[in-house]
């Protein structure tokens, strides 16, 4: 995702709220933060402005993706390990987390993050403290954990894919980064600030968008979101020489969505964004599991927290948060 000088860029006050809220967390001294968002709406750039508006501004920012790192080199890499930890270990490492100490850590796509790993990272959030592999004494760090995810990390609970008890500690705090097609004309704002950058960094001069191109712009869906916004107008200033960017510009996927009306259904797993938003769409979800999981059962409580992998506590506590 592009840098946009450390802040979210848009006018639309789904946006706004969204910057009054991080910065508010940002001064906090809240350790955890979650993420929700699709791919390409921002999710980095997000948390990278959390750690920036915080007293840790000064301190290492580290980005890791938990789904770009091998599962069997995730210990070492995430805490480091001691010399002849293992074989080819032939040196004390140091890991990610010790590295950014003071700082912030931005745990992305933390659904994919190994099970194993998962529970270190939870005990690492409860104590502050951590063992290099091959260690025996614990080392204590002073981090702020931002995680980011396009699943509904709920519904990974039930599934069996995602630890409770993580869940419920990265969920202290959670933002949301609404999808572009929900921001109004900020695809037009985005747009022109983009324009403004490639100008200067191709050193071009093209005057904005013809407005025949601004109103596809903004009848077209954006399943990719603001990341597939970027990376086609980077394209248009590698490839055209107009002034303006006209609508002949644009791909032909995008002339023929909009001129078909079709509408985005988001990759299978990823965050739902209906029209009645994010949190609504996602207590449907949980209400009809909970209420097909409490029909399978003949209504017995503990047998139905058994089929959703959750605890009779904690399906208490979501049946009385949805109304059941």
């Amino acid at each position: 995702m592009a840098d946009y000088g450390g802040e979210l860029v848009g006018k639309d006050p789904k946006i706004e709220t969204l910057r009054q809220l991080a910065r508010r967390v940002a001064r906090s001294a809240a350790r955890t933060v979650l993420i929700y968002g699709e791919t390409g709406t921002g999710k980095g750039l997000l948390a990278r402005m959390i750690h920036q508006n915080s007293r840790r501004a000064d301190k290492p920012f580290l980005d890791i993706n938990c789904a770009a790192i091998p599962a069997g080199l995730m210990e070492s890499e995430f805490f480091g390990h001691e010399k002849g930890a293992f074989t080819g270990a032939s040196e004390r490492k140091i890991g990610l987390v010790e590295a950014a100490n003071h700082g912030s850590v931005f745990l992305d796509e933390i659904r994919e993050m190994d099970p194993h790993l998962q529970a270190k990272l939870l005990s690492l959030l409860d104590t502050h403290q951590f063992r290099r592999v091959g260690a025996v004494k614990a080392t204590h760090v002073d981090l702020r954990f931002i995680a980011a995810t396009n699943k509904v990390l709920l519904s990974e609970v039930m599934s069996g894919n995602f630890r409770e008890d993580l869940y419920y500690r990265l969920q202290v705090v959670a933002l949301n980064i609404p999808a572009l097609r929900e921001r109004g004309d900020d695809v037009l704002v985005l747009a022109e600030h983009f324009i403004q950058r490639f100008n200067m960094a191709f050193g071009r001069e093209i005057r904005g968008l013809a407005p025949e191109t601004a109103e596809i712009m903004r009848k077209y869906p954006w399943p990719g979101n603001v990341r597939e916004l970027e990376n086609l107008l980077e394209r248009i200033f590698i490839l055209e020489d107009d002034d303006m960017v006209l609508p002949r510009h644009l791909p032909d996927r995008i002339l023929r969505t909009v001129r078909s009306g079709a509408k985005v259904i988001p990759p299978a797993g990823e965050t739902p964004v209906a029209d009645q938003g994010f949190h609504a769409a996602t207590a449907d979800f949980q209400r009809e599991l909970v209420q097909r999981a409490l029909s399978q059962s003949g209504g017995n409580q503990q047998e139905a927290a058994g089929l959703l992998k959750l605890t009779r506590h904690a399906l208490r506590h979501q049946m009385q948060k949805l109304g059941l």
